[in-house]
């Protein structure tokens, strides 16, 4: 009897040692914290519902969205992914990955053995199987999309966590949203404001939802958006119905038009929009302000997206956004400042290859993102690869490399053949006796080009292999119209 008292007496304080600890734990915030630090290091919930738990950052990552391919890249984690979705084509480096399709067979995927695999819900819906396929061979699968703007940052810095990147994320975050509150700044003062159609599909002639990742980016660079109250064709949807007839009710208030280009969507071209029953009398397209975007720019949660919204805002706004001032000046031109100011002075839009297999295809001459001494994280990256994708300046190639050589002179000759490339120029009955124009690597260019008054001679010579300043090129791109 008193065996059973004793143990009954010490299994009852026990039971009230257990309460007393109970009652001294802080509040729920911390004993959620003291679950995920149980659970695992990495510890959240992702977009799909599921619990994440990893005990250290991911190692061997594969991506099945080019948006997350994309923004690991940006975190430094670029290393870190084996492989990923055939649309992943930016950075140019991540488009030589090993290529993995949820269409496809699940055994390939998990025979690479990753210890990490991002999806979007779209994903998991669209290939139920082929997700729980992975997840039944023990492999983590992580689905993650910012469905607003402002999830951009949560999902900016789970991606982070995941890679052990986060204070790279920090400082990411910080230049992006600085960037654009810059330009949001720039164009708020403009007046008068300038109305935007953005064409989303050319099916049906659809526009975006004004809460969408587009429209925002409308408002973000000071634009008035011709179909602010468009609705959505579903909802959740960031598509909505416009129509021809809309637009042309509306032709003449539509200062510029924009239409969305894509691995999905061919988009409209200048062409195309031209032949369109009655578009020529839209205000855009009579004063030639029709653009195309990528939607890798403009529609998809990544770091890119900040140069979509500047992209808008120089379409808008070209003169305010495309300032040159920087670069008048006579200091002795290189190839780099060359594409700069070929850039800004001409408002060129920023090139970006739209075909998911474009390196798929062999080129004869430049093969975007591919010059050794001018990376896609170089700050002059999109003016230098617009100019040269455009044919207007040119690179060169050793054996299967190639270079752009930024710090090169910019000669008279280069100058000469760019500006010729991108004007329209003839031939005049006037001769030109240049004297030392066998000096030239294009003599028919330049006798075209002093016949039309662009260059001057000096003592009956042209000097083509002299470097030009600054100033001589925008003086010189003042006669391409």
């Amino acid at each position: 009897m008193k065996h059973i008292l004793k143990t009954f007496f010490i299994s009852l304080l026990c039971l009230l040692l257990c309460a007393c600890n109970s009652a001294g734990t802080d509040s729920g915030a911390d004993n959620s914290a003291n679950s995920d630090k149980a659970k695992g290091e990495i510890s959240f919930t992702d977009d799909d519902g599921i619990e994440i738990s990893l005990d250290k950052p991911a190692e061997r990552i594969i991506s099945l969205y080019s948006a997350h391919t994309e923004n690991l890249y940006y975190l430094g984690a670029g290393d870190r992914l084996i492989g990923a979705y055939k649309t992943s084509t930016f950075p140019p480096e991540a488009a030589f990955l090993e290529r993995y399709d949820y269409n496809g067979d699940p055994e390939t995927l998990i025979a690479a053995a990753p210890d990490l695999v991002i999806i979007r819900p779209f994903v998991r819906d669209k290939a139920p199987d082929y997700v729980r396929a992975i997840e039944n061979a023990g492999i983590t699968v992580v689905s993650l999309y910012p469905d607003r703007f402002e999830e951009f940052d949560d999902y900016i810095k789970k991606l982070a966590s995941l890679t052990g990147t986060e204070d790279r994320a920090e400082e990411l975050l910080a230049d992006f949203h600085g960037e654009i509150d810059r330009i949001s700044g720039l164009t708020s003062s403009i007046e008068p404001k300038q109305s935007i159609f953005f064409e989303s599909t050319d099916t049906n002639v659809r526009t975006v939802t004004a809460d969408s990742m587009a429209g925002l980016a409308i408002d973000l660079a000071g634009g008035i958006n011709i179909a602010g109250d468009a609705q959505p064709v579903s909802e959740g949807s960031s598509i909505a119905p416009f129509g021809e007839e809309k637009v042309l009710i509306n032709a003449d208030n539509i200062d510029v038009y924009v239409s969305q280009r894509g691995s999905m969507n061919s988009g409209a071209s200048k062409q195309g929009i031209s032949e369109r029953a009655g578009f020529e009398s839209v205000k855009a397209i009579k004063n030639d302000r029709f653009y195309t975007i990528n939607e890798k720019l403009i529609s998809s949660p990544s770091f890119r997206y900040v140069k979509g919204v500047r992209e808008l805002a120089r379409y808008l706004y070209p003169e305010e956004l495309d300032d040159i001032s920087a670069y008048e000046n006579d200091s002795a031109a290189t190839k780099r400042s060359f594409a700069d100011i070929v850039f800004l002075k001409k408002h060129l839009p920023v090139f970006v290859p739209s075909s998911s297999s474009y390196y798929e295809n062999e080129y004869s001459g430049h093969t975007y993102g591919l010059f050794e001494d001018i990376p896609w994280t170089d700050r002059d990256f999109d003016s230098i690869e617009t100019c040269v994708s455009d044919g207007y300046i040119e690179g060169r190639k050793d054996g299967d490399k190639e270079y752009f050589d930024p710090d090169a002179p910019v000669t008279r000759d280069m100058l000469a053949q760019t500006v010729f490339v991108m004007g329209d120029f003839t031939s005049t009955s006037d001769s030109a006796d240049i004297a030392d124009i066998s000096e030239s690597e294009h003599p028919r260019i330049v006798k075209t080009l002093v016949q039309n008054g662009v260059f001057e001679l000096v003592d009956g010579k042209f000097e083509p292999k002299r470097q030009v300043t600054n100033n001589e090129i925008i003086k010189a791109l003042e006669f391409v119209k």
